[in-house]
C-alpha cells in the first residue's frame, strides 16, 4: 500500500509509471475475486474501488481518474459471474460511469474525444 505521503515523495513526478502501478494492482485484485458466490464477489469489487478512490484521490488528477476508473470498469465488466442480476452492483457500475463522464467533462476537447470513446465501449 501506497500513502499520500509516499506518493507525493516518489511518485508525483512520474505519473504515467503511477497509473500504470494502479492499474497492475487493480489487475491483480480482480484475478483474486471469488466468483462462487455474487456476495463475496460484491465485497470485493467495492474493496477494489476503494483502493481506486484512493488512489484518484492522490493524483488530483482528472486524467488520471478517467484512466484508472476505466480500467476498473474493464475489468468489472469482464468478470466471470453474472452482476447484472444485482441491483447494488449494476447501480454501482452505472455510478463510476457517470463519475468518468463529470472527469471527462472538465479535460480539453481532444482529450475528451478520446475518453468518451473508451466510455461508450462501457456503457
Amino acid at each position: 500500500m501506497i500513502s499520500i505521503l509516499s506518493f507525493l515523495l516518489f511518485e508525483a513526478d512520474d505519473l504515467p509509471a503511477y497509473i500504470s502501478s494502479v492499474k497492475q494492482q487493480i489487475d491483480e485484485e480482480f484475478s483474486q475475486i471469488n466468483t462462487s458466490n455474487i456476495y463475496f464477489a460484491k465485497k470485493t469489487i467495492r474493496k477494489i474501488l476503494r483502493t481506486a478512490n484512493k488512489h484518484i484521490r492522490y493524483t488530483a488528477s482528472k486524467e488520471a481518474e478517467a484512466e484508472i476508473l476505466i480500467h476498473y470498469l474493464t475489468n468489472f465488466k469482464g468478470l466471470k459471474i453474472s452482476w447484472n442480476k444485482s441491483t447494488a452492483l449494476v447501480n454501482l457500475y452505472n455510478a463510476q460511469i457517470k463519475k468518468i463522464k463529470a472527469a471527462i467533462a472538465t479535460m480539453h476537447e481532444d482529450l475528451q474525444y478520446d475518453y468518451l470513446r473508451s466510455v461508450e465501449r462501457l456503457a
